[in-house]
């Protein structure tokens, strides 16, 4: 390991972030070397992302204090950090595949010459910038089919050429195989040995003995832990990430039947998003559905109504093979959907409550093909009274709270009284009240043998009202636990794994 050196490049003391009243961040203490890994770990939701947005421009902090290379340190803008050799590499590529390596690397900074683009000096420090990172493709190619690793290298080649001196790299294995991640690994080690300092944020903490120096762990917007080395065994990484008792009150859930409505058996994905999952679904059974970002939870799901395509596999449903091939013949046959983004996919939201009602549901308010608006008044308002929606049957989607427009998707959908009902995160972005609506909701249709299956990213949320857990890792189902046997412990360890 390379010993960091004795003075900081980086310090944040007490840094807050609020947001109205809402204060997302509690004061958070901690420092970067050069020549450091500083893995930065916590849960969904733990203050990661808003950290490390403050540190790279992207967000300002409230109050506190940052320090950068002994100086203070307050950046505007991302612009200001990339200058003063920060660069944040996403998860989320973000090159331009019809340009070459070079273009991509100085992209909005071409150097010229005589007014113009001097390629020749474009492609010589790309390739300068590629060869350092052990990266042996021409500078000149195309972005376009190259692999996953060789373009998380090329980010980081981009940031490279700006001198950075801090590279925090968010999640840079989610995509990448056994191999590729060992030659990630490969160039932090030579960049450590060059004196750049690295903040690593990672859900796979298998790596972070690995990889890091140091850790920081960060649970509801708090530094809760840090470890002065990356040796430490993931149970005890685990537990600070988790350690908090359970604060949320959860209805009690029913016992499910004996008899299976719903078996998925090797069900694949043609992008590898996720491989051979089978369960089964009781009536009456809340089955949830856990896994950290890129887990390919949401992507099962699609594909279990027929949103995403099935590359094998099949979907049972009372015995019957019925593997949907388009959303239609899942909802035909009794299974819907509530999306994780009811903006984009579960609304229309410049129509009204009464529009968004009757898409779904055509055949209770028609007759010979023709829909009642007298009918469709009757039937939104009863749906909008027996689901809780606080609005009007006039009133647009858009006008309503996201808790309502939260409610006003699942009545959608439960009007039709389906067999099996999937809910990707039910409670995302709402507020405590509607949140113990939805949980009701839950449980009411548990209770009357619907099988309820329920994704959330929400530990607290999937063990507090599921019969059994599902938990996924890299696309792969890693195990199912009994409510009796899970805690968020064993479901950490599992989607770890």
């Amino acid at each position: 390991m390379t010993s960091p050196s004795q003075k900081p490049i980086l310090s944040l003391e007490g840094i807050r972030k609020s947001y109205g009243q809402l204060e997302v961040l509690h004061g958070i203490d901690f420092d970067v070397h050069a020549g450091e890994v500083v893995a930065l770990l916590g849960e969904n939701g733990a203050g990661k992302s808003t950290v490390s947005g403050i540190i790279a421009g992207s967000i300002q902090a409230t109050t506190g204090r940052m320090e950068w290379l002994g100086e203070p340190f307050e950046p505007a803008s991302p612009r200001q950090a990339i200058d003063a050799g920060i660069g944040l590499i996403h998860q989320e590529l973000r090159l331009l595949p019809h340009l070459s390596i070079a273009e991509n690397v100085f992209v909005g900074r071409w150097p010229t010459k005589n007014g113009v683009v001097d390629r020749a000096k474009m492609v010589r420090d790309a390739q300068e910038q590629l060869d350092r990172l052990g990266l042996k493709i021409p500078a000149t190619r195309l972005v376009d089919g190259l692999s996953t690793a060789a373009q998380q290298l090329i980010e980081i080649a981009k940031r490279l050429a700006l001198n950075a001196r801090l590279l925090i790299l968010d999640e840079p294995t989610s995509a990448l195989g056994g191999a590729e991640t060992e030659k990630l690994f490969e160039q932090i080690k030579r960049l450590k040995a060059e004196g750049v300092g690295i903040i690593y944020i990672s859900h796979r903490l298998e790596e972070i003995a690995r990889v890091s120096d140091r850790i920081v762990v960060l649970r509801d917007g708090e530094k809760v832990n840090e470890f002065d080395s990356g040796d430490v065994p993931v149970r005890a990484i685990v537990e600070s990430m988790v350690g908090r008792k359970l604060g949320r009150m959860f209805p009690q859930i029913p016992e499910p039947k004996d008899e299976i409505v719903l078996e998925v058996e090797d069900l694949s994905a043609p992008t590898g998003a996720f491989k051979d999952v089978n369960f089964d679904v009781r009536k009456g059974e809340i089955f949830g559905i856990a896994g950290l970002v890129g887990a390919g939870r949401t992507e099962l799901v699609r594909a279990l109504v027929g949103a995403d395509p099935i590359s094998q596999g099949r979907v049972r449903l009372d015995g019957e093979d019925i593997t949907p091939r388009k959303p239609a013949d899942a909802i035909r046959r009794g299974i819907v959907l509530v999306p994780e983004d009811r903006k984009l996919q579960g609304l229309v939201l410049e129509h009204s409550l009464t529009e968004n009602l009757g898409y779904a549901n055509k055949r209770s308010i028609s007759a010979a093909g023709i829909v009642s608006k007298k009918r469709l008044i009757e039937f939104a308002q009863d749906a909008i009274k027996r689901f809780g929606v606080k609005g009007y049957w006039h009133q647009n989607a858009d006008e309503l709270s996201g808790g309502n427009q939260q409610k006003l998707v699942i009545a959608k959908w439960l009007a039709r009284g389906p067999e099996i009902v999937v809910l990707d995160e039910p409670t995302r972005g709402i507020d405590v009240g509607a949140r113990s609506s939805i949980y009701d909701i839950i449980v009411e249709l548990a209770e009357r043998g619907v099988g309820v299956i329920v994704v959330s990213s929400d530990l607290e949320e999937v063990l507090g009202v599921s019969n059994r857990i599902l938990v996924m890792s890299h696309g792969r189902q890693t195990g199912i636990l009994e409510r009796n046997e899970a805690s968020e412990v064993s479901v950490m360890e599992l989607a770890t794994s």
